[in-house]
């Protein structure tokens, strides 16, 4: 039998991963705790909250990349993925993906190593 289902909005607000991206920052966040955002929910069936769920589902397909790059019909076997939350997901990494491949305008610094490989990469 499921455990109590227990939502996020039971813990701690400095714990919660919505409130601490408002309050840090987006940087400030793990994977899980970004695609926990994205996810909204957990699964009721299972008593997971959305940060156990995406930590599963992270777990599942090997990280980020993975969930990227896996099918829609590799997502729907995953138990508590519906159309709905894949699509928040794909929409998701698909505008991460537009903005690294957008190019650098003059004067934008470079903070990273990332950036400059992005910046040079492109050149």
């Amino acid at each position: 039998m499921p455990r109590p289902y227990a939502t996020i909005k039971d813990w701690p607000e400095e714990d919660r991963p919505r409130e601490k991206l408002l309050d840090r920052g987006a940087g400030s966040l793990s994977d899980t705790e970004l695609l926990a955002i994205l996810l909204r929910t957990g699964n009721a069936s299972t008593g997971e909250s959305a940060v156990d769920h995406a930590r599963r589902l992270l777990k599942e397909f090997k990280g980020l990349k993975g969930i990227d790059t896996a099918a829609i019909h590799e997502l729907r076997t995953f138990k508590g993925i519906g159309p709905a939350k894949i699509a928040q997901l794909k929409a998701g990494l698909e505008i991460g993906r537009r903005l690294a491949r957008t190019r650098w305008e003059a004067g934008s610094p470079l903070r990273s190593s990332e950036d400059v490989y992005r910046h040079f990469r492109e050149h």
